[in-house]
């Protein structure tokens, strides 16, 4: 009599893909998976996108994106660690972020008006001790509210930080590669830091106005798309955009002038 089974029992996903390592012509199962895990190429641009100006050609995107999906089906080994979703989702963002160096998206000018508008509402929030309200920063600059949101649009790529971007966005130093730790080797310092961080950018969020709030909320915790948000409160994804972006370099702003205070 055979003793009792202890094997686990597999996932759907898990079963396809013994099966695709296992047979020799892998047409027909890869293109089960590709079309299985197509929402991860959907998502990850989509998150991606929140951040890009509006003359990038978002369904270009999603099709880089397939490519990563493709590439990361025939190069994974179901015998490491990290699930496949984790696997496909960073060879995905990989071949998007490729593509968008490769068409110089972020030009200094954006990095110019992002810096200026931090800048106003550093200014400002420091002589009120509140988060800085829209037109306050537009009076500031001395901005209509069409050129102020022009200016938002163009400073959206600098909340998204490239890999291979100048560790500092003012100078042409060495790039973010060369100075970032090992992320296995973290020290106890760094924990802490983290941790400050976390509750620097928590403590700041619950003193946001109600509508940026949850915006935040929704987008970050809930992982709703941004015509879902929009549909919400109302307003335009546009809208939406904007004042996700304003929000951001607000918190930066505060983060920042936090750390050097």
């Amino acid at each position: 009599m055979s003793s009792p089974s202890t094997a686990v029992a597999e996932t759907p996903a898990a079963t396809a893909w013994r099966a695709y390592h296992g047979v020799s012509d892998h047409t027909l199962d890869e293109r089960e998976l590709i079309e299985r895990y197509l929402p991860l190429v959907r998502n990850a641009v989509d998150r991606i996108k929140l951040n890009l100006p509006s003359h990038v050609d978002v369904e270009d995107l999603y099709s880089v994106g397939v490519t990563g999906l493709i590439a990361a089906v025939r190069k994974y080994d179901p015998g490491q660690h990290n699930t496949f979703a984790a696997y496909a989702t960073m060879r995905i963002r990989g071949a998007v972020l490729d593509e968008l160096r490769r068409l110089d998206w972020c030009p200094r000018r954006a990095r110019a008006k992002a810096r200026k508008i931090k800048e106003a509402i550093n200014a400002i929030e420091q002589a009120t001790g509140r988060p800085a309200r829209e037109e306050e920063i537009r009076d500031r600059l001395g901005l209509s509210a069409k050129k102020y949101a022009r200016w938002l649009e163009e400073s959206r790529p600098v909340s998204f930080v490239a890999i291979d971007q100048p560790a500092d966005e003012e100078n042409d130093g060495g790039s973010l590669h060369e100075v970032i730790a090992d992320e296995s080797d973290v020290t106890g310092r760094d924990r802490l830091e983290q941790e400050e961080l976390r509750k620097l950018v928590a403590q700041r969020i619950e003193q946001l106005p109600d509508i940026p709030r949850k915006i935040l909320a929704m987008y970050y915790f809930e992982d709703m798309r941004l015509a879902e948000i929009a549909a919400v409160f109302g307003l335009t994804e546009s809208r939406i955009c904007q004042i996700h972006s304003q929000t951001v370099l607000g918190l930066r702003a505060y983060v920042n002038r936090m750390r050097n205070s």
